[in-house]
């Protein structure tokens, strides 16, 4: 099994991408530099029950298909400590709409010489061009996280928590302006 040696807390994050960052165990479907677990979650991540402090996912969720959300939530569940912390950062949906409607040309980040028309930019942004399964807004997600078995949700924002964890857990944060970030407890 994996885990980080010489530290206080072991924390995973998933679906790193290339984007594996050290002081964390780095997971992703692909192997890669930075990557120490590969595989896909649907299987089983290789850590041991109860092994992880916190867990941290930047829009990695949504590449998942809506059947597989629960089971992917609780295969992460699994892998947390007893009050451990789920903490997720994923497109917004409402902040998309909102954009949309209101015809705000700068929350796109979908380039002119790909689509110009706004509705084409929120389809595109949406679905990021193809990678995307499953959209989310809050309610959506809060009440996956309570169907796989999280006792507790919040709600947060960019850069704010409600766990122990401090500033630590936020270490990833990254596209505020598109996102919504949540916690959840075991």
């Amino acid at each position: 099994m994996v885990v980080l040696k010489n530290s206080d807390r072991q924390r995973l994050h998933w679906g790193c991408g290339t984007k594996g960052k050290p002081g964390w165990i780095n997971a992703d479907i692909l192997p890669g530099p930075g990557v120490d677990v590969s595989g896909d979650i649907l299987d089983g991540l290789p850590l041991a029950t109860e092994s992880m402090d916190y867990v941290v996912s930047i829009h990695a969720l949504p590449e998942i298909a809506y059947s597989q959300i629960v089971p992917v939530l609780q295969e992460l569940r699994r892998v947390l400590k007893t009050g451990g912390v789920l903490r997720l950062s994923l497109p917004d949906f409402e902040k998309a709409l909102q954009a949309y409607t209101e015809n705000d040309p700068h929350y796109f980040l979908i380039p002119d010489e790909e689509m110009k028309s706004r509705g084409g930019k929120l389809i595109t942004q949406l679905l990021w061009r193809g990678a995307i399964r499953t959209i989310f807004i809050t309610d959506f997600v809060e009440e996956m996280l309570f169907k796989a078995g999280f006792s507790q949700v919040h709600r947060c924002s960019f850069q704010t928590t409600q766990s122990q964890f401090g500033d630590e857990i936020l270490e990833l944060d990254d596209r505020p302006k598109e996102s919504l970030f949540i916690e959840a407890v075991k």
